[in-house]
């Protein structure tokens, strides 16, 4: 169920700005989460992929919004994210034979052999649970805006009645 829709003034520069930044921001954040090729950009990655979405929802509306990320599309990452973060964890308890030792799980990974052990920890480590963190966040940020902004403009709809 959604709410009503309120009467929004159109802004041409603020469009075509939104248009210019939201690709320019993805692409910001998708190097964050991880092309920095550390530890540590999940979550600000996360929040910037998630910053991009609010901008956009914010400038074109809900309507807007929901076809540019709808509920199935941010479950979809939810999970996904989520299915990355826990299966790193669990190559490393399957390949270390229940001890989930990180350092020396990429001994025993089958990549190793093409990239080295430190390219195969470098991978679990900086790209499966970065990306897993950063497709959560996005995903939870976003859900949280829509949740908020949809209960203020039913307590805002009310007062109209």
């Amino acid at each position: 169920m959604t709410p009503k829709t309120r009467e929004y003034k159109r802004d041409l520069i603020i469009e075509m700005t939104t248009n210019i930044m939201f690709p320019l921001t993805l692409l910001f954040g998708l190097y964050i989460m991880i092309g920095t090729s550390g530890t540590g950009g999940g979550f600000q990655g996360g929040t910037i992929l998630a910053t991009a979405f609010i901008l956009y929802i914010t400038v074109f509306g809900h309507e807007m919004g929901r076809k540019k990320m709808p509920e199935s599309t941010n479950a979809l990452f939810k999970s996904l994210g989520l299915f990355l973060y826990n299966g790193a964890g669990w190559i490393c308890v399957l390949f270390t034979l229940g001890t989930a030792q990180w350092l020396n799980m990429s001994a025993w990974w089958p990549i190793s052999d093409f990239v080295g052990v430190a390219g195969a920890r470098s991978f679990l480590v900086s790209y499966m649970v970065s990306a897993g963190i950063g497709l959560t966040v996005m995903a939870a940020f976003v859900s949280q805006y829509f949740d908020l902004a949809w209960k203020e403009e039913e307590e805002m709809g009310g007062d109209e009645e």
